[in-house]
C-alpha cells in the first residue's frame, strides 16, 4: 500500500514538473515578451530596460528555476498585461470561474442522467438514436457558436437572459448552458453504458423476481451502480469546463479568469 501511494506520489509530481516545463517554454517561444510587453511603439532602449528588468537576458534554465522558485512559496509574479501581482487578479476573478464552471457541470449532470437513464431503458428504439444523436451534437458544434446563437435567440430576439455580465444569477445561465453542452455527451454515453450492464445484470433479475417495481429497480438498483463511474468521469469534466470557461467568458464578457489570460478587462 506504501508503494503504492509513493509510486502515485511521484507521478503527480512528474506529472506537475513536466507540465511546469511546457508551459514555461511555449511561453518562451511565443516571441520577444519584452517586445509584447513594451508595445508597437517601443523604441529598442525601451525594449532593453524591459529586458533587463525582468530577467529576460538571463538563461532559461536560471529563468525557469527563479519562476519555479517563486511559484513554490506562493508568489506568482505580477501580470504583465496589468502591472499587478498575478494573485489579486486570480483571487478576484476565480470566484466568477468557479461559479460558472459548477453551474455547467450541475446543467450537464442535470440533462445527461435522465437521458442516459432513458436511453439505456430504450435500447435500440427510435428514442435511444435520437439521445445519441443529441450527444454527437454536443460533441461536433463549437461553443462560441452556440453562444452566439444562444444570445442572439434568447438575448437579443426574446429578451429573456442577460448577453453579458453576472450582474444577476441569470447572468451564469446561458454560459452555463453552453459549457454544459460539450459535456452532456461524455456523461449521458458513460451513464448509457453503465446502465445496460447494470440491468443486464444477475441482481436485477433477483429484484425483478421478488416483484420490485420498475422505476424501483432502474432508480435504486441500477443507477446506484452506474453512476459510481460517473461520478468519476464528472471531476474530469469540470477541468474540461474551467477550460473551456476561457473561451465562453470572452463570448459573454464575463469577468472571470478567461479574461485574464486573453487580457481583456471589460471592466475598465
Amino acid at each position: 500500500m506504501h508503494s503504492f501511494f509513493l509510486r502515485r506520489l511521484l507521478l503527480a509530481a512528474s506529472v506537475c514538473m513536466t507540465v511546469l516545463v511546457i508551459s514555461f517554454t511555449l511561453t518562451r517561444l511565443s516571441g520577444d515578451l519584452a517586445a509584447s510587453i513594451a508595445g508597437p511603439n517601443a523604441t529598442s532602449a525601451d525594449i532593453e530596460i524591459i529586458t533587463k528588468s525582468y530577467g529576460f537576458d538571463r538563461p532559461l534554465v536560471v529563468q525557469f528555476l527563479d519562476w519555479a522558485g517563486h511559484a513554490a512559496e506562493g508568489d506568482l509574479g505580477r501580470s504583465f498585461l496589468y502591472h499587478v501581482p498575478a494573485w489579486e487578479l486570480i483571487r478576484d476573478r476565480l470566484p466568477v470561474t468557479l461559479t460558472l464552471g459548477l453551474t455547467g457541470l450541475v446543467i450537464a449532470l442535470v440533462v445527461a442522467l435522465p437521458l442516459g437513464i432513458l436511453a439505456a431503458v430504450r435500447e435500440g428504439s427510435a428514442m435511444d438514436r435520437g439521445i445519441m444523436m443529441v450527444a454527437l451534437l454536443g460533441q461536433a458544434i463549437p461553443g462560441f457558436w452556440f453562444g452566439l446563437v444562444m444570445i442572439i435567440l434568447l438575448g437579443l430576439k426574446l429578451q429573456w437572459l442577460p448577453i453579458s455580465g453576472v450582474d444577476t444569477w441569470q447572468g451564469y445561465i446561458m454560459p452555463g448552458i453552453v459549457l454544459a453542452f460539450s459535456a452532456i455527451p461524455a456523461l449521458m454515453r458513460l451513464t448509457r453504458s453503465g446502465m445496460i450492464d447494470a440491468l443486464a445484470a444477475d441482481y436485477i433479475r433477483t429484484a425483478r423476481a421478488k416483484g420490485l417495481s420498475r422505476a424501483k429497480i432502474i432508480l435504486k438498483h441500477a443507477l446506484r451502480n452506474a453512476a459510481m463511474p460517473v461520478v468519476s468521469i464528472a471531476a474530469v469534466q469540470l477541468g474540461s469546463i474551467l477550460g473551456g470557461s476561457v473561451v465562453t467568458e470572452s463570448v459573454f464578457a464575463l469577468p472571470g479568469c478567461g479574461l485574464s489570460c486573453l487580457g481583456i478587462d471589460y471592466q475598465e
